[in-house]
């Protein structure tokens, strides 16, 4: 049973976006439910729960599976959560200039499911948002991304990471110039 308010929409005949919303005032498995093929599900929390436990839960209901994760930050209890399901190898890290909180799991079954929203991987009690999807041309984008980025190690310079995240690309250079330098917080 989903703890909350429970919204059905019927599904666009153009892309099926979002087949099921939820005002979630439980956790991540109460909310997400059950995965399975062609599910799409929007939820608003007020923090309850983290994109850590979206994955975990979803990671828990398709079992063994490939787990990509974007998040611009990460601390050590998210290694440890996530070394529960499998070990990272030296290829396991990408480093970009990032701001996304997307998860991309696909099970051995064949299922693929794309998490994101506003929450980072860390409890934060305000409102976020959150998607999953699974299957679907918005997977397949993430996953063509994610094989474009090149391995770079972690003595990485930022100019190096700066590249490899082709931000600068989609601006023109006098747009980034805010962007250049050293910054300094007030105290």
């Amino acid at each position: 049973m989903i703890a909350g308010n429970f919204y059905s929409m019927a599904a666009s005949s153009v892309a099926t976006r979002r087949k099921t919303a939820v005002e979630s005032f439980g956790c991540a498995a109460s909310a997400i439910g059950k995965v399975e093929a062609g599910m799409s599900l929007f939820a608003i929390t007020r923090g309850q729960w983290s994109m850590i436990d979206a994955v975990l839960h979803v990671l828990d209901q398709v079992g063994p599976a490939k787990l990509s994760l974007w998040t611009w930050t990460v601390a050590e209890y998210e290694v440890q959560v996530l070394t529960r399901k499998s070990t990272f190898g030296d290829d396991s890290v990408r480093y970009i200039v990032n701001h996304s909180k997307i998860a991309r799991i696909e099970s051995e079954g064949g299922l693929k499911c794309l998490l994101r929203g506003s929450m980072n991987l860390n409890f934060n009690p305000r409102f976020e948002q959150f998607d999953i999807t699974e299957g679907g041309a918005d997977f397949d984008l993430v996953e063509r991304i994610e094989n474009e980025i090149p391995l770079l190690g972690d003595a990485a310079t930022g100019k190096q990471v700066w590249a490899a995240s082709r931000v600068g690309e989609a601006f023109e250079r006098e747009q980034l110039a805010l962007f250049k330098g050293l910054k300094v917080w007030a105290k």
